[in-house]
């Protein structure tokens, strides 16, 4: 599923975002050059308005770069989104309540037209994969917002796609139930090894969870440095709790801030505007 090894899933280069306003002109990325590899977790972190959530946008076709390239499994990303590549996961989680949870999951795969006994089968182990087999009857007004979004994670899972997009899918839940589903949504990655791109505000969250961590500047963002995660899999409750998360943690918040972990200042105007706006933003 997740192309040939070796490859990159996801390929951007070069690639800049201008929004035509009211007022003008809006240039909310600029230059963003970052591959993703196979099977990889990939976090953009960054001060609101950054573009973080736009970033995710172009991969997923859901939006076009004004300039660059990008590609997944080697296509544009337009004929990516054609071939049903991505599943993507947004801050809400969009079930339709008049569908029961069954029913919710099952409509990509009713949109494609599989075949009942396929589907039906697809649906049963995507609500085993995410552990809500029992409630495959009830309708999304009678779960959890927990539960809501590991049914959001199972229909965009249905597809098997390569690649997983996923925009602050715990932003609006309370600091333990978001644990729970960072452990849920590892244990999913683990399983299934989709390559996942995961946009948040959190930076422990993104620690906890990625491979890689994507630092981006206040608009128009940039890709500042990209922090390797080297925490051993997989992540308990222990590793919250370890010298080397909050190491990382402490590294990646810096980097927003722009310092380096050692406390020195990073050079240039645009280091300065990270440190101001990010230590309003984030952290």
């Amino acid at each position: 599923m997740n192309g040939q090894a070796g490859a990159s899933v996801v390929s951007i280069s070069g690639v800049s975002k201008v929004f035509a306003t009211a007022a003008g002109q809006t240039k909310a990325l600029e230059d963003i050059d970052l591959s993703i590899a196979p099977g990889e977790f990939v976090s953009l972190i960054g001060p609101s308005g950054c573009g973080k959530s736009t970033l995710l946008r172009l991969i997923g076709d859901l939006t076009a770069p004004t300039s660059g390239t990008i590609t997944v499994n080697g296509k544009p990303a337009r004929r990516a989104r054609a071939d049903r590549d991505y599943g993507i996961v947004f801050q809400a989680p969009v079930l339709f309540d008049w569908r029961t949870v069954q029913a919710n999951v099952a409509l990509p795969l009713e949109v494609k037209g599989v075949a009942r006994a396929e589907r039906d089968e697809r649906v049963r182990a995507m609500l085993e994969l995410v552990e809500l087999t029992d409630f495959a009857p009830h309708h999304p007004y009678q779960l959890s917002g927990g539960m809501q979004q590991r049914v959001s994670i199972a229909r965009a899972l249905a597809l098997e796609p390569s690649i997983l997009l996923m925009d602050e899918p715990f932003g609006a839940l309370d600091e333990m139930t978001r644990e729970r589903m960072n452990s849920e949504v590892q244990r999913i990655w683990q399983r299934t090894g989709t390559t996942v791109v995961f946009v948040t505000h959190s930076i422990p969250e993104a620690v906890f969870l990625s491979s890689r961590v994507a630092v981006m500047s206040p608009r128009p963002g940039r890709i500042v440095r990209v922090i390797d995660i080297d925490l051993p899999r997989p992540r308990t409750d222990d590793t919250r709790e370890s010298t080397r998360y909050f190491s990382l943690i402490t590294e990646v918040r810096e980097t927003l801030r722009g310092r380096r972990a050692d406390g020195a200042d990073r050079s240039g105007t645009v280091a300065s505007a990270e440190r101001t706006l990010a230590e309003g933003a984030v952290g």
